[in-house]
C-alpha cells in the first residue's frame, strides 16, 4: 500500500468508524426447533443471553425450525419472545423447504422474512435465499434481489455494512454472484453465514465471511451461540457456552474501507458454453414474472397458465409468451394448475381451491380449506382431487366446487399431485405415508410407509413427487434414496432396492413400458415395468453431476426431458436413453417441464421465467 493510499484510508476510517461506537450482539443460528434438544438448547441461549450486559441485539441467521411448520415456527416465536433485546430473524432452508404455507408464514409471525437496521453507525442488513419449496441450491428470488438493490442504494455511502444470511455466498446458492456484486459495490465490512453448523472462517471474493455455530449441542450437553464485539476498529467473534463461559475470540476481521471495485481477479461464473454445443436449440419467446414461480404451467388450446409468488395468476398466449390476462389474488400461489371444462384449477397459499375462467382470469368459485395449500390438483371425469396443507385431501366437483367427499386423516401436509387410476387416486405426504384412496367415495385402501433404517423422519416421505403407476404396481422414489415397487391393489412390496440412489424424481413412458429416474449423480435411468424385479432398461450421464431436484421426467412423441437444479434442459430418446440435446437457460432449478411435441416443450424456473424452447431440425 503506497504512502498516499494509507494515508486516504487512515482519513476515511477516521471520518466514518469515529463515529461508530462500540457494539456487542448475540449471533444465533441453526436453532432447528423440531429437532431433539432444540427447545431446551435455544431456551437455556435466551436465558443467557438475558443475564449479559452491554448486548444491543440478536440476530438468527436462518433455518430457525426443522420443518418449517406452522406449530414450529409459533415455538420458535414463543421461546424468542423472552429476549430483553430486540431479535432480528432470517429463514433459512429447512424453513423455506419443507413448507406447508410455501414460506408465507414466517413473514407473518415474524413480521418479515427480512431486516435492515442501523446500529452505532452500522447498517445490518438480513436476506435469506430458501429455496422455496425446492430441493437444490440456495436462491436469491428475484423480488428479493430487487429489495436488497434499493435497500443499499438508501445506505449512505461508506457506511459500513454486515450483510447477514443463511447459506454460504458462494456457489452453495445457484446465483450468489448477483447478491455478491451488489454487496462489493458498497462498504461491505463482514458476511455472517449460517448452514453449516460450525464455527469458521470464510472470504467471498475477497469479502470477509464468517460462519457461526448451530445453537444445537452436539457432543456436547448444551448448546451454544456466538457473541460479536465492534470495537477498535475490529470485529471479534467469540463461542458462547450458556451458563458455563466466553471462549477465547477465535475470528477478527479488520473493519475498514473497502474497494472490491479495485479487485481485477476474474471470479468464477456459471458456464453456459453447453448451448454453442446444440445452436439450433432456441428460446422461441420468454416470459419474465420477475417472482418466484415454485410450479409448473399448465397449457390448454392457445394458453399458458401459471401463478407465482407476486399473488397473481397469468395466463399467456403459447404462441408468442404475450400476457392475455392475469389475476390477483392476494396470497402467493405455488400450486400447478389443471385446466378442464375452461377452468384453470389450482390451490393457493392463503387456502383456498380456486377455479377461474381459462378465458378471462374471473372467479368462477372458489373452496376455503383451514390453511394455506401448496398442493396441486388432478382432474379426472370433471372430478378435481387435491390434498392440503390442514391434513385432509378433497374431491370437488369441477363444475361448482361442491365438495364430494373429504378424507381428514393425512398426518401432514400435501405438496404433490396425486395420480388417479383405475379407481384409486394415490398421493403422498409429509408424514412419512403414501396413500391410496378410493376415488369415488375417498375410502382408505391402503397406505404404505417406506422408510429405511438410518433414514427415519418426516424429510424422508414420499411426498414430492407425482405418483406414476402401470401394470398394476405404484412406482416409488422417496429421499430415503430406495426405490420401490408396490401393487396397486392393496400397497404390498413387489420389490425394493437402494442400488441407485432414487430422490423424488420419476416419470412414466407413454406406452407404459418403463418409468424413468434422476439420480443423487445425475444420471438418468429407464426401469422396465414389468419386470418382477428392478432391471434396468438404459443410463444417461446427462453431464448434471449432483442433483437433487425435485423436477418429474416428461416424455413427449418419443423424447424424455427433464430439467436440473442449475437450469440445464436435457432431451434424450426415450427409448435407448440416447442424449439428443441439452440447453442452460440459467442458474437455478426448473420445475417440471411441460412439453408440447418432440422439439418443443416449455419450462418455468424458480427465478420467473416461463421459457418455449425449441430445437430445429
Amino acid at each position: 500500500m503506497t504512502r498516499l493510499r494509507a494515508l486516504a484510508t487512515a482519513a476515511f476510517l477516521l471520518a466514518v468508524f469515529a463515529a461508530n461506537a462500540d457494539l456487542r450482539f448475540a449471533w444465533l443460528s441453526d436453532t432447528h426447533i423440531g429437532s431433539p434438544n432444540s427447545e431446551a438448547d435455544l431456551r437455556a441461549s435466551v436465558k443467557d443471553i438475558n443475564s449479559l450486559d452491554g448486548l444491543s441485539f440478536v440476530i438468527v441467521s436462518g433455518d430457525v425450525t426443522e420443518f418449517g411448520s406452522h406449530a414450529q415456527f409459533v415455538t420458535a416465536k414463543a421461546l424468542l419472545d423472552p429476549l430483553r433485546v430486540p431479535c432480528h430473524v432470517i429463514p433459512g432452508n429447512h424453513d423455506c423447504k419443507w413448507s406447508e404455507s410455501g414460506a408465507t408464514e414466517f413473514a407473518k409471525i415474524w413480521g418479515d422474512d427480512r431486516f435492515v437496521f442501523d446500529a452505532e453507525g452500522y447498517c445490518f442488513i438480513g436476506l435469506h435465499e430458501g429455496p422455496v419449496m425446492k430441493m437444490g441450491d440456495g436462491h436469491f428470488a428475484p423480488q428479493d434481489l430487487r429489495w436488497l438493490d434499493a435497500t443499499l442504494n438508501a445506505t449512505p455511502r461508506g457506511q459500513p455494512i454486515i450483510f447477514v444470511t443463511h447459506y454460504p455466498v458462494d456457489n452453495e446458492i445457484d446465483n450468489w454472484f448477483e447478491a455478491l456484486d451488489e454487496l462489493k459495490k458498497f462498504n461491505t465490512q463482514a458476511i455472517l453465514v449460517g448452514h453449516g453448523h460450525r464455527n469458521k472462517k470464510m472470504d467471498f471474493e475477497g469479502v470477509p465471511g464468517v460462519m457461526g455455530r448451530s445453537n444445537l449441542r452436539a457432543t456436547n450437553a448444551i448448546g451454544g451461540y456466538s457473541l460479536v464485539e465492534i470495537k477498535d476498529g475490529e470485529m471479534t467473534v467469540a463461542e458462547r457456552a450458556p451458563a458455563v463461559e466466553t471462549k477465547p475470540v477465535w475470528d477478527t476481521i479488520r473493519m475498514e474501507k473497502h474497494d472490491y471495485a479495485a479487485d481485477t481477479n476474474q471470479w468464477p461464473r456459471p458456464d453456459f458454453s453447453v448451448n454453442s454445443k446444440y445452436p439450433r436449440v432456441k428460446n422461441r419467446w420468454q416470459f419474465n414474472a420477475n417472482w418466484t414461480v415454485a410450479s409448473s404451467p399448465a397449457v390448454a388450446g392457445r394458453r399458458v397458465f401459471f401463478g407465482d409468488g407476486s399473488e397473481t395468476v397469468r395466463s399467456l398466449d403459447l404462441k408468442s409468451g404475450t400476457p392475455q390476462w392475469e389475476a390477483n389474488l392476494g396470497a402467493a400461489v405455488y400450486s400447478t394448475p389443471e385446466v378442464a371444462d375452461n377452468r384453470v384449477v389450482f390451490g393457493s397459499t392463503d387456502g383456498d381451491i380456486y377455479a377461474l375462467s381459462a378465458k378471462t382470469g374471473s372467479t368462477v368459485w372458489k373452496f376455503q380449506t383451514a390453511r394455506p395449500i401448496v398442493a396441486s390438483p388432478c382432474v379426472a371425469e370433471k372430478i378435481v382431487y387435491i390434498g392440503g396443507s390442514d391434513g385432509h385431501f378433497r374431491a370437488l366437483d369441477i363444475g361448482t366446487g361442491r365438495l364430494l367427499w373429504d378424507y381428514p386423516d393425512v398426518g401432514g401436509f400435501v405438496e404433490t399431485r396425486p395420480l388417479v387410476r383405475d379407481g384409486t387416486v394415490i398421493f403422498g405426504a409429509w408424514d412419512s405415508y403414501l396413500y391410496a384412496l378410493d376415488a369415488r367415495t375417498g375410502a382408505l385402501k391402503w397406505k404404505w410407509k417406506g422408510q429405511s433404517p438410518g433414514k427415519l423422519g418426516l424429510m424422508y416421505s414420499p411426498a414430492a413427487e407425482w405418483p406414476v403407476a402401470a401394470h398394476g404396481k405404484v412406482f416409488v422414489v422417496a429421499p430415503d434414496r430406495r426405490m420401490t415397487s408396490l401393487d396397486m391393489a392393496d400397497g404390498t412390496q413387489i420389490w425394493r432396492t437402494a442400488q441407485w440412489q432414487v430422490r423424488e424424481s420419476i416419470g412414466m413412458s407413454a406406452d407404459q413400458s418403463r418409468f424413468y429416474v434422476r439420480t443423487m449423480p445425475g444420471i438418468i435411468a429407464a426401469f422396465s415395468t414389468e419386470a418382477a424385479e428392478p432391471r434396468e432398461l438404459w443410463e444417461l450421464d446427462g453431464h448434471i453431476r449432483y442433483d437433487i431436484n425435485s423436477a418429474m421426467l416428461e416424455e413427449r412423441g418419443g423424447v424424455l426431458f427433464y430439467g436440473s437444479k442449475n437450469g440445464v434442459l436435457i432431451a434424450a430418446d426415450a427409448k435407448t436413453g440416447g442424449l439428443l440435446w441439452e440447453h442452460k437457460l440459467g442458474v437455478t432449478v426448473l420445475n417440471t417441464v411441460v412439453p408440447l411435441g418432440a422439439n418443443d416443450v416449455l419450462v418455468a424456473d424458480v427465478d420467473g421465467k416461463i421459457t418455449r424452447v425449441q430445437a430445429g431440425r
